[in-house]
């Protein structure tokens, strides 16, 4: 005896595709705003305080970008 299975493969619609692309931009204007802030306060401090911190102003930008995309 045979037996037949379809499945249907659930595609997205076209307002589901639309609505993940904003989703995604809304998620890098969010990320890149965290990035710029970080990048803006910690130039905002003294040589002294970033050492306080452990920090060398060449490091700035490579901490706002694992702070905003944690790469």
């Amino acid at each position: 005896m045979a037996y037949v299975n379809s499945t249907r493969v659930a595609q997205m619609s076209f307002a589901d595709r639309l609505s993940a692309a904003f989703d995604g931009v809304k998620q890098a204007i969010a990320r890149r705003a965290i990035y710029k802030q970080t990048v803006r306060e910690l130039n905002a401090l003294s040589a002294r305080e970033l050492a306080d911190l452990g920090i060398h102003r060449s490091m700035i930008t490579r901490l706002a970008r694992e702070a905003a995309y944690g790469k």
